[in-house]
């Protein structure tokens, strides 16, 4: 059968109001949308089905109204909604208007589901070298959740004091996939690296000292990597690590 072509929400929501249309059947006609117009976005629906995970919304550069609407649209296709890199005053007008979502603050995140998520499946570690490193750490372990992925954090266990890690092995070697992110030099990867026999996904963070470059040290590190089996995503990309990580996950399941 031949898919809707793009389509206004307001116009299956006005038929709703009016009486015209029934709810059931108004969530089955969103959720058969490849997209949906709000003329400031086209959000795209088909993306849980094309890539395991719903469009994810960047909060940057948007207003909150934007926002708003974007993560009602998800839900009304039946969807659930993520928003990352959310601001303070973005957080709180989302809150006030969904009362009903949850704000991740470590993380700078928002999500709003429509039924609870199911417990998650698998094992993926995040490991972090210091606590400064934590936000783009937790970005990672909820995209990792949001994939399915049963999720074991392990922070401040960086290259200055390394018994840290050490003990926690057992804990890094029961992990499907291990997502290491560090700022400073970036080392912490490579040491991981040469200690299991695990994909790792390396996350540069723009902590550090000014010959930090804002993570471009760290960057460069990582992707020099002695250590096989590393591989690298962008500067401060928790998500893209997360996303990652949990596809690894999935395909051991």
């Amino acid at each position: 059968m031949t898919k809707p072509t793009n389509l206004d929400i307001g116009t299956v929501l006005s038929k709703v109001a009016a009486g015209d249309l029934a709810p059931d059947a108004a969530l089955e006609q969103l959720g058969s949308m490849p997209e949906v117009s709000l003329g400031f976005a086209n959000v795209d629906l088909e993306r849980l089905e094309r890539q395991g995970l719903p469009e994810v919304v960047f909060a940057p550069g948007k207003t909150s109204e934007q926002i708003i609407k974007i993560i009602q649209t998800l839900n009304a296709s039946g969807q659930g909604a993520f928003v990352t890199r959310v601001a303070e005053d973005q957080a709180t007008a989302v809150l006030q208007a969904l009362p009903d979502a949850v704000h991740h603050a470590t993380a700078r995140a928002i999500t709003r589901d429509i039924e609870t998520p199911p417990p998650g499946t698998g094992r993926v570690a995040v490991v972090c070298a210091g606590t400064s490193d934590i936000p783009v750490a937790e970005e990672a372990a909820l995209t990792a959740r949001r994939m399915g992925a049963d999720v074991e954090t392990i922070f401040d266990v960086g290259v200055s004091g390394l018994h840290r890690l050490l003990t926690r092995l057992d804990k890094l070697r029961s992990a499907r996939v291990i997502v290491v992110v560090a700022g400073m030099e970036g080392a912490l990867p490579s040491v991981v690296g040469g200690l299991v026999d695990r994909p790792i996904i390396a996350v540069p963070t723009s902590i550090g000292y000014g010959a930090n470059f804002e993570g471009v040290a760290a960057l460069l590190t990582m992707m020099n990597s002695c250590a096989a089996g590393v591989s690298v995503v962008n500067i401060d990309n928790g998500f893209g690590a997360g996303v990652s990580a949990g596809l690894i996950n999935r395909l051991e399941a």
